[in-house]
């Protein structure tokens, strides 16, 4: 390398997997760091749901430090609220209404069984042969279609103010696209907050609620959990009817989930895979998930916005995450925090929600792409068509489910049900299967899952690049040197 491109590259930065070698003071600061990471996107669903945001915070930050608990703490991985159960939420507590939100969250916690049965199957009969009924070709077109169903709901969002929601998405972009460090990890946030400055400039915005809120209360309220449905009319038939509907849409949050911890792996340079293993991970987010529904929080998920701040610190201590964890426990007893939050426009979320929502189908078709699903196969074009009709034609129809009566309860089946489980039975049926689940030992990268992050690319790696360049064309300019000499 000649001397200039060693001076263009700075030493490299080593990578830290005991903070506390860097004091308490930095320490802190890089809790809080994660927790802003992980603010914008976990405060988001509550929003848009009508749940609890102090609840979401307390079990975003339970749940994350009962992972860690179930992972021998070793993975540095922070659990927020998932988006993928959102159409879920919308089906059976359409408007965020107070008393069916109960409901939905029944049925995500029967969905926690789900991670709870894969943990087992894992465990039992290892990651290639449990993965196989769920290719990408499942999985795919069932993520694109949680996107589409919650598009509609975006833009009636956004009708309520455009030009708010416009500005939203401008700084998303913005930040996303040409952010630096920080900025780069937390669009979404930096939407929220620029597009509601505008708003409250623009009147736009009623802070009673947030003067009349107390600065120190409990985090949720006895009626707004599980528990609560079984202290007045219990309704049976919506009861059953929120689990059918929610459960398969854990399948596409277990897929997230092994796309995560791959990513954190690959950051870390460690094999959470093998060490302590998808079952414990799975386990891990399972049980927190459950935890969180019976208290009326949302899902939570392995957060991909917090991997971008691990390969951008190169602070690999999980002891941080758990730091973020409290942090947000402590924001959790705070009501007037939550009531700033619940005086949010629903332009804004509307502006967010546009991108969030598109982000997500988005990942479902880079699923298919990264993959490299073949879809000159006949059954490959059937799974995937039967999944985006179903799952699409009926969540839009007049009914919005298939209605069936059993007795004299009447149980409802939502679209991304439907589509789920006829995608999962014609890939088990048809033959052709052309999809292996497999762990590259080298990278410590799964290669065949894609997950939803808003990741940092390490600069490191693009001064390397610059410098191997600027490297080879000197040598290159030194032979033609000699050359001409000679």
């Amino acid at each position: 390398m000649s001397e200039s491109a060693k001076a263009a590259a700075p030493e490299q930065q080593q990578a830290v997997y005991d903070a506390s070698t860097l004091g308490k003071p930095r320490m802190a600061v890089l809790g809080l760091q994660h927790m802003f990471a992980m603010f914008g996107a976990t405060i988001l669903v509550p929003i848009l749901t009508g749940l609890s945001v102090s609840a979401t915070l307390l079990f975003a930050g339970c749940g994350t430090l009962l992972f860690h608990f179930l992972t021998k703490r070793n993975v540095p991985a922070f659990l927020g609220s998932s988006f993928a159960f959102l159409a879920g939420y919308f089906a059976i507590a359409p408007g965020g209404d107070p008393a069916l939100l109960p409901y939905a969250c029944l049925g995500v916690f029967f969905a926690g069984f789900v991670y709870l049965i894969l943990s087992g199957c894992f465990k039992a009969f290892g990651a290639k042969r449990v993965m196989r009924y769920f290719p990408p070709v499942v999985t795919g077109p069932i993520v694109i279609c949680i996107g589409l169903i919650l598009a509609s709901s975006a833009i009636s969002n956004c009708e309520t103010c455009w030009w708010v929601a416009i500005i939203a998405v401008i700084t998303i972009i913005i930040c996303n696209v040409f952010g630096k460090g920080m900025v780069k990890i937390i669009p979404v946030l930096m939407g929220v907050i620029v597009s509601f400055v505008f708003a409250a400039i623009a009147g736009q915005v009623d802070w009673s609620g947030v003067k009349d809120a107390a600065w120190i209360g409990l985090p949720f309220q006895w009626d707004n959990t599980v528990f609560g449905l079984f202290g007045g009319d219990f309704d049976k038939g919506l009861a059953i009817t929120a689990i059918i509907t929610i459960v398969p849409l854990a399948l596409a949050t277990v897929i997230e989930h092994i796309g995560d911890i791959s990513a954190i792996s690959s950051t870390c340079e460690r094999n959470f895979i093998a060490d302590p293993g998808l079952h414990r991970t799975l386990l891990g987010d399972g049980l927190a998930t459950m935890l969180a529904s019976l208290f009326g929080a949302p899902a939570n998920t392995t957060y991909g916005e917090n991997t971008g701040v691990l390969a951008l610190t190169k602070v690999y201590d999980p002891k941080v995450i758990r730091l973020a964890a409290c942090f947000a426990i402590l924001f959790s007893f705070c009501p007037k925090f939550a009531a700033l939050i619940g005086c949010m426009p629903a332009s804004v979320i509307g502006g967010v929600s546009l991108v969030l929502y598109g982000m997500i189908s988005a990942v479902g078709i880079r699923n298919l792409v990264e993959n490299q699903t073949d879809l000159t196969k006949t059954r490959n074009i059937l799974i995937i068509a039967l999944t985006i009709v179903l799952s699409l034609g009926i969540a839009y129809s007049a009914a919005g489910a298939i209605n069936f009566q059993v007795g004299e309860v009447t149980i409802g089946l939502s679209g991304l049900a439907i589509g789920s489980l006829v995608g999962i039975l014609l890939n088990a049926i048809l033959p052709g299967k052309d999809y292996e689940f497999q762990v590259d030992e080298e990278t410590k990268e799964d290669t065949g899952i894609a997950s939803m992050d808003l990741s940092v690319i390490p600069e490191e790696s693009v001064i390397e690049q610059a410098a191997e360049e600027e490297a080879a064309e000197a040598a290159e300019a030194a032979v033609e040197a000699v050359e001409a000499e000679k």
